[in-house]
C-alpha cells in the first residue's frame, strides 16, 4: 500500500463517501520553499533531482560497504555547484542562503554525500576564498570548482580536537623558500583519496596557526590511513594524516592566513552549513517514517493512525520547523552582514541536537525495521551522530554562546 492510497481515516465519513487520499511526506510544514525566489527554487529542483534519481537508489549499498561512490562524481561535477556562494575563479557564486539550500537538500537524502560537498567546497576552497592570496585563488579555485582537484581540511588531529585554536601540535618551521611541516591529522574527510589538503599548522617561530595547501599524491612525507570500523557517515572516507618532514614551497602557504582568525572565519561558515545539514538529515528521516507510518499496517490499520505515532510526528515536524526558519533567518544575517560566530554556533548546537531528537523518533515509529537499512531511517539515524560532534562539539557551541551573550569567556 502506498503513501498516496485511498485510506478512510476519518471517521466521520459516511459509508459511501469516497476514501480521501493521505499526503504524501513534506517537511516543509511552513511553506518556507514559498519565500525563495525564481534562483532558490530552480537550485532546490536541481539537487533534489539529482539526489532522488542518482544517490538514492544506490547509497545504501556504499554505506553498507564504508565506501565512496565514485561513479557520482562526473554527475556531480555536471551539476555545476563548485565554488557555490563564492564570487569569480570559476566559481558558480550565489548567495550563502543558496549554499545552505543545496546543503540541506542532499543532507535530505544522505548526509555523507552533502559531508563530501561541504568539505570540498567549504572547507578547502573556503580556506583558499578567505585565507588565498590573490594567486593562490586564480591558481586552485577554477580546478577545484570544475571538481578536477578535490580537496580535503586538516585541522583536528589525535590529541586536539576542541583546542585547535591554541593546542595545535602539528608544527610549521620556515627554512628558506619553504616551510616543513611535522605531525598528524586525525578524521579528515576526503582525505584517503583527494588531490590536496589545506593542513594547519602551528608556526614554531612566533606560536600562530597558518594554513598550508599541500599536494597529496605528490609530495615527499605526506602519507595518509584510512579510517575503519566507523558508525556514522560511512560513505565519507575519513583518514589519518601523517606529515613527516613535508616540504611545502612558500607559494602554497595561505599569505593571509596568519593566525587561528583566518581558521576560524572559515569555521564560522562551515558551521553555518552544518545546521543547514542537520536539518535536512531531519527532514528525510521524518519523511521515511511518515510514509512508513502511512503504509504499516497492525491491527487491521496504518500504524499512522495511532495517537502515540501522531504525537511522535508532531514532535518531529516541530524540530524540523523550528530549525528551519533558525537557518533561514541566519542566511538573512549573512546577506546582511551581520552574522557573528555566536550566530553559527547557536545554528550548529540547536539544529543538530533537534536532529538527535528527530532521528530517535523516526528510528521509533519503524521499530524493528528501524536498525535496518534496508528503510533508510538507520542511515540517518547513524550519520546523525557525526554532525553532532563534527565541526565544533555542541558544548563547545554553547561555551561561545555564552561569551557571546554575557560578556564573560568560561573557555579554560
Amino acid at each position: 500500500m502506498t503513501a498516496g492510497a485511498h485510506i478512510k481515516t476519518d471517521a466521520s465519513e459516511g459509508k459511501g463517501a469516497a476514501p480521501k487520499p493521505l499526503p504524501a511526506p513534506n517537511s516543509d510544514f511552513y511553506r518556507l520553499a514559498d519565500t525563495l525566489n525564481a534562483e532558490e527554487r530552480a537550485l532546490l529542483s536541481q539537487v533534489r533531482t539529482f539526489m532522488e534519481t542518482k544517490v538514492a537508489p544506490i547509497i545504501n549499498k556504499y554505506w553498507i560497504e564504508d565506501a565512496f561512490p565514485f561513479e557520482l562524481l562526473p554527475s556531480i561535477r555536471d551539476l555545476g555547484l563548485g565554488g557555490l556562494g563564492m564570487q569569480g575563479y570559476g566559481c558558480r557564486g550565489g548567495s550563502a542562503m543558496l549554499f545552505g539550500l543545496a546543503a540541506m537538500e542532499m543532507s535530505r537524502v544522505d548526509s555523507s554525500i552533502a559531508t563530501f560537498f561541504g568539505v570540498h567546497n567549504g572547507l578547502a576552497m573556503g580556506s583558499i576564498y578567505a585565507a588565498g592570496s590573490e594567486e593562490q585563488k586564480q591558481k586552485w579555485l577554477p580546478l577545484m570548482a570544475r571538481f578536477e582537484k578535490i580537496g580535503c581540511f586538516g585541522l583536528t588531529e589525535p590529541l586536539v580536537g576542541s583546542g585547535a585554536s591554541g593546542g595545535l601540535t602539528t608544527t610549521a618551521k620556515r627554512e628558506g623558500d619553504a616551510w616543513l611541516l611535522n605531525g598528524q591529522k586525525k578524521w579528515i574527510g576526503n582525505s584517503p583519496w583527494c588531490d590536496l589538503s589545506i593542513i594547519w599548522a602551528r608556526d614554531v617561530a612566533d606560536n600562530q596557526v597558518k594554513g598550508f595547501i599541500v599536494e597529496n599524491k605528490t609530495t615527499p612525507g605526506f602519507s595518509v590511513e584510512k579510517i575503519h570500523n566507523k558508525i556514522a557517515l560511512k560513505v565519507v572516507q575519513n583518514g589519518l594524516i601523517t606529515l613527516k618532514d613535508v616540504r611545502v614551497p612558500e607559494e602554497n602557504h595561505l599569505q593571509e592566513g596568519k593566525s587561528f582568525r583566518e581558521t576560524a572565519r572559515v569555521l564560522r561558515m562551515t558551521r553555518y552549513l552544518v545546521a543547514w545539514e542537520a536539518t535536512g538529515c531531519q527532514m528525510g528521516a521524518y519523511e521515511h517514517a511518515l510514509k512508513y507510518a502511512q503504509e504499516r499496517l497492525q491491527f487491521g490499520k496504518p500504524i499512522a493512525s495511532y495517537q502515540l505515532i501522531q504525537d511522535l510526528l508532531a514532535k518531529m515536524i516541530a524540530n524540523i520547523t523550528a530549525c528551519q526558519c533558525l537557518v533561514v533567518r541566519m542566511a538573512q544575517l549573512h546577506a546582511e552582514g551581520k552574522l557573528t560566530d555566536a550566530h553559527a554556533a547557536l545554528s550548529k548546537a540547536f539544529t543538530t541536537a533537534k536532529m538527535r531528537e528527530t532521528v530517535a523518533w523516526a528510528r521509533e515509529i519503524l521499530g524493528g525495521n528501524g536498525i535496518s537499512t534496508d528503510y533508510d531511517v538507520a542511515r540517518f539515524f547513524a550519520d546523525a551522530e557525526a554532525l553532532y560532534s563534527y565541526e565544533g562539539t555542541y558544548q563547545m557551541q554553547n561555551l561561545i554562546v555564552g561569551k557571546a551573550v554575557t560578556g564573560i569567556s568560561a573557555f579554560v
